[in-house]
């Protein structure tokens, strides 16, 4: 992927040698750098996104988040579940939260259950919910890779579904 330059062209030789010499001088470093990602107001996702890196959200959101850092900004929604290691609330959250480090700023509004090693409500921040400190939040590594299309369907019931007892795979 980063030959050597004939000569002709040397558009991204630099950067191309800064990442090697990066990687050379840490090797502790992942492949590929974390980003970051936003959704922007006025967007608005139904599902699930999983990532590593910063997960900024000024939309609406509906489902699952998995992400290194996600912080809702004021004005943002969002309901369902979050996995995270640091998470930061503004705007409105309905759900559950495994997060290590959680910090509701003083215009977020929570409700759900929050299970954290580091918790912190600033002034006038409303939470309503559960509380639970726990020691290990975020049992296995991050869940970045989505499961295999071949472990969906998969069924130990010999008893009829309804469709006689046909499994379904997704190609």
């Amino acid at each position: 992927m980063f030959g050597k330059s004939n000569g002709k062209d040397n558009r991204g030789s630099s950067s191309a040698q800064q990442m090697q010499r990066s990687t050379v001088a840490n090797s502790a470093a992942p492949a590929s750098p974390e980003g970051i990602s936003s959704i922007s107001s006025g967007l608005s996702i139904v599902g699930k996104i999983v990532g590593q890196g910063t997960l900024q959200i000024f939309g609406h959101v509906e489902g699952e988040l998995q992400a290194s850092t996600v912080q809702i900004s004021d004005g943002a929604r969002v309901e369902g579940s979050i996995v995270a290691d640091e998470l930061t609330i503004g705007g409105h959250f309905k759900g559950t939260i495994h997060a290590d480090r959680v910090k509701l700023s003083s215009t977020a509004v929570v409700v759900g259950d929050i299970y954290h090693r580091s918790l912190s409500i600033e002034e006038n921040g409303q939470f309503e919910g559960m509380s639970r400190r726990q020691d290990t939040v975020i049992d296995a590594p991050s869940p970045v890779l989505p499961a295999s299309p071949q472990a969906e369907a998969v069924s130990t019931n010999d008893k009829p579904n309804g469709d006689g007892g046909a499994l379904h795979e997704s190609a």
